[in-house]
């Protein structure tokens, strides 16, 4: 069986994919960390890497977190938990990232597009994040992020009415850079990827600085997230909104409902 998250390096580019077909590829703690760990490294002086390339597998990105996982975490400390350890390292990655976004991407799976310097989607793209209906709150910095992107009353129906969007509004909303074809995108995406990795390092990772803005700003409000997220997933609403949707689906992840 191989395993869930797949890390090939095609010469200066390292291709993560997420592939757990048999949960639409629900990301769980081990998922995280290995990702983490590929990024870190992609870091690390003299890796030789110059961009990293998120994709899924089977025709899905991922619908987010594995929600058993979500209720096993609130018995421990959610700080040093292997989702937040790797968004962190997701806001602080120097490294250019490319995602390729085919069907699904739910929560973590659109939040994580929005720390991507070129994104990707094929006509099946539909990106959502419903972390309020879950008695939870938005992560990885999105409440801090999307707005500046999309507008506040745009990003309050993504954030709190949880509204999903479309490859194309994506790219209608600067959230995607264009819609490409199933079966080229992740040749598309690759091509992308090898471009930015064979461009001057420092001069790219000096306008990379220069594009993001305050990166003290989005660590702040990726923090001030994390402390909401904590107490939040806690609490006696959250804990409700997960018995109902393992009610609904006798725990099985949905393409409209994980975090």
């Amino acid at each position: 069986m191989s395993e869930p998250i797949g890390i090939e390096d095609h010469g200066p580019v390292r291709a993560i994919t997420i592939r757990r077909p048999e949960k639409k590829n629900a990301i769980i703690g081990t998922m995280y960390e290995a990702m983490r760990e590929a990024l870190v490294s992609a870091d690390a002086e003299g890796s030789g890497i110059g961009a990293v390339l998120f994709s899924g597998s089977a025709g899905v990105f991922t619908a987010g977190n594995d929600l058993a996982d979500f209720v096993a975490m609130a018995e421990g400390p959610f700080a040093e938990s292997p989702p937040l350890r790797f968004i962190r390292q997701l806001a602080r990655t120097r490294t250019p990232m490319v995602a390729a976004v085919d069907g699904i991407a739910v929560g973590i799976g659109t939040t994580l597009t929005l720390h991507c310097d070129l994104v990707y989607a094929s006509p099946s793209a539909r990106f959502r994040m419903p972390f309020v209906e879950l008695g939870l709150v938005p992560e990885a910095a999105s409440s801090y992020l999307l707005p500046r992107r999309v507008g506040t009353l745009r990003a309050t129906e993504m954030l709190m009415l949880s509204e999903a969007y479309d490859a194309d509004t994506a790219v209608g909303l600067g959230l995607a850079n264009a819609v490409i074809p199933a079966d080229m995108l992740a040749e598309h995406a690759m091509a992308q990827a090898q471009r930015l990795a064979a461009l001057p390092r420092g001069a790219v990772a000096a306008t990379r600085r220069l594009i993001r803005g305050d990166q003290a700003a989005v660590e702040a409000a990726l923090e001030a997230e994390a402390v909401a997220f904590d107490a939040q997933l806690r609490s006696e609403e959250a804990q409700s909104a997960f018995r109902a949707f393992f009610a609904r689906g006798a725990g099985k992840p949905k393409a409209d409902a994980a975090a």
